[in-house]
């Protein structure tokens, strides 16, 4: 299992605002579709694929399993409500959002039930999302590195997260990068609008590209088509080398999701 490198985050878009923006995204080649739980919009989203006419077999969805619902019966019966409200009979990709909270519950209970999702044809692929190296070395220990198709972690040019993804590289794991921009700081950022200008491309394009180059897979959101068309041409940008080493040079660990029951960071 590949996860595409780019694809529509839905975080905090609900009712209409996230139909149109599927709609746009769909008609402007979007296939991948990022969801959770407790965003509570997987009926939104989704209402609105249904409302394409992009047949479900090309589409790639993932949704990912809340804390509240990590316990063995909780985590199956809660991702069978989550494929109800998909209008969907499995997803490709299933990660654990979070770990547990001051490890309530054992990461084997919880990863167990996700193995036994896929055993069961919920969803094509499993991973994990903000696992530390020390979560994620348990992890394989439980799973095997090749069952993790990704670490879904926070990843843009003011966090780096460079330890953990080095780690992860070495196991083979692949790295999916959510807050790519950092709610939109890193796209003032005088070094990015300096590449920027030099490419004449987006400042949005340049921080994605930085993203794509490494090997990332990204999942931007957006509600307006030019910027949804704007993050797809990020594949086509080539950063050199020069450009790279500049943006190396931006990180800081400023860290956008950071919520109290956070794991103790790399």
């Amino acid at each position: 299992m590949t996860v595409p490198s780019i694809g529509l985050g839905t975080y905090r878009l609900k009712g209409q605002v996230l139909a149109d923006s599927v709609h746009h995204a769909l008609e402007l080649g979007y296939r991948a579709f990022d969801t959770a739980q407790i965003y509570g919009n997987e009926a939104d989203l989704g209402d609105a694929l249904a409302a394409g006419s992009v047949p479900r077999d090309a589409l790639f969805l993932t949704t990912k399993i809340w804390t509240s619902n990590l316990h063995h019966d909780d985590l199956l019966s809660s991702l069978r409500e989550s494929l109800r409200n998909l209008h969907t009979d499995h997803v490709d990709l299933t990660l654990i959002h979070w770990p547990s909270p001051n490890d309530e519950v054992p990461m084997r209970e919880f990863l167990g039930a996700l193995a036994e999702a896929k055993a069961q044809g919920l969803t094509k692929a499993i991973g994990v999302s903000n696992f530390t190296i020390e979560l994620a070395r348990q992890a394989i220990d439980l799973l095997g590195a090749d069952t993790i198709a990704t670490n879904q972690v926070e990843v843009h040019p003011y966090l780096q997260n460079r330890a953990l993804i080095a780690y992860l590289r070495e196991q083979g794991i692949p790295v999916t990068a959510f807050m790519s921009l950092a709610y939109g700081a890193v796209l003032k950022d005088p070094v990015i609008e300096q590449i920027a200008r030099k490419h004449a491309a987006a400042t949005a394009q340049v921080a994605l590209a930085w993203a794509l180059q490494q090997g990332y897979s990204v999942i931007p959101s957006s509600t307006r088509r030019e910027n949804l068309e704007s993050n797809l041409k990020a594949a086509a940008l080539q950063l050199d080398d020069e450009d790279m080493a500049l943006i190396a040079t931006l990180d800081r660990g400023e860290r956008v999701a950071n919520p109290d029951f956070a794991p103790a960071w790399d």
